[in-house]
């Protein structure tokens, strides 16, 4: 095995009877990466961590950590350590007694427990806290006691299973950034559970999603977000405008493609000329109020007002358009005509589509 590789899956299929959770998964997780396993209600990302863990066993296939084989290991005997939805602190016991409580199952002496709980609580930004009980706490403080309780058993793998959904959006911003710099500094492999596609984008160094009970895709954000391989990727990462479009040309790596009457220079992406799918960000979409004879013609539908963007629905020749404008000096109105031009960025051609 290559232990560069802290996870290993290796044509894993979990089955609850007749029902495949997941199918036959094959990925690579590097030491010292966090990556995010994304997807719908359903998808198999939970079930994949628990897989991980050993809170599950595999029906097919193997799982190794740290370039061993723990396929057939219970949970106790694996080199990881999970952060739970729910938190799971004992509400009876201090912060520190629940930050220690993976740590008295070992052989250490009550002064290295004592002393490793207290580093933990600093790490997390707690220190002055262990005497407090759980409920004395918010949920963000919580949150950060089950951080600390993972991080002092040193795990080879850390896992995280949708760890603030019980968070309000401003925490969850905060919180996850503190996640993600913790994990940074002290270079822990992760993975990392969530529906929230910002969130994914915004903490993981590769993203796994999955769909329908197998992976989709797997990439950088980056990758994700500006080079779908299909229409549900496209739709799941970001919003995205699917609409219809024909390659006209082939030149070398790109492709001249008409959009609505637009043209564009578009990365090929293995297709051939011909009818293709094209997925438009909503912040790739310029508008205009004047008549632009080099875009396409549209009406305002709709205009949300959201501080510091308007969204606006637009109809045009490509259909309902969803369009994200920061110009927020430029307001257009409701039944407004305008014209649609299209950034490079955030316009591409999908190829399973």
């Amino acid at each position: 095995m290559n232990n560069k590789f802290a996870v290993e899956f290796k044509n894993v299929t979990k089955a609850f009877g007749d029902v495949k959770a997941v199918r036959n998964l094959d990925f690579a997780i590097e030491s010292g990466q966090l990556v995010t396993l994304l997807g719908p209600s359903g998808c198999g990302k939970t079930t994949t961590l628990r897989l991980i863990a050993g809170l599950e066993m595999v029906t097919d296939g193997n799982v190794h950590i740290g370039g061993k084989d723990v396929t057939t290991l219970p949970a106790t005997d694996r080199d990881v350590s999970m952060v739970f939805q729910s938190y799971a602190l004992f509400p009876h016991m201090t912060v520190l007694q629940n930050v220690s409580y993976g740590l008295t199952m070992s052989k250490m002496s009550k002064a290295e427990v004592s002393e490793k709980a207290h580093e933990g609580l600093n790490l997390v930004g707690l220190a002055g806290y262990g005497w407090r009980l759980p409920s004395e706490l918010s949920g963000g403080q919580q949150q950060r006691v089950a951080v600390a309780r993972a991080l002092v058993l040193e795990p080879e793998v850390l896992l995280f299973d949708e760890p603030l959904s019980n968070l309000d959006a401003k925490l969850r911003r905060r919180v996850r950034e503190e996640i993600r710099e913790l994990q940074q500094k002290l270079g822990l492999t992760t993975v990392y559970v969530t529906h929230d596609q910002e969130e994914a984008l915004a903490v993981s160094d590769r993203i796994i999603v999955m769909n329908e009970a197998v992976i989709a895709q797997e990439g950088t954000p980056r990758q994700l977000y500006e080079e779908p391989v299909n229409l549900f990727v496209a739709d799941f990462i970001g919003d995205a405008n699917i609409v219809k479009a024909e390659i006209i040309s082939i030149v070398g790596a790109n492709a001249e493609v008409e959009i609505g009457g637009i043209r564009s220079k578009l990365s090929h992406r293995g297709l051939v000329s011909g009818a293709v799918s094209v997925a438009i960000r909503p912040q790739s979409i310029c508008l205009d109020k004047a008549v632009n004879k080099k875009g396409i013609q549209g009406t305002i539908l709709k205009a949300i007002y959201l501080g510091d963007h308007i969204e606006y629905t637009v109809d045009c020749t490509l259909g309902e358009l969803f369009v994200i404008d920061n110009q927020m000096e430029h307001k257009h109105n409701s039944g407004s005509e305008i014209s649609i031009t299209l950034h490079s960025q955030g316009v591409s051609l999908i190829p399973d589509s």
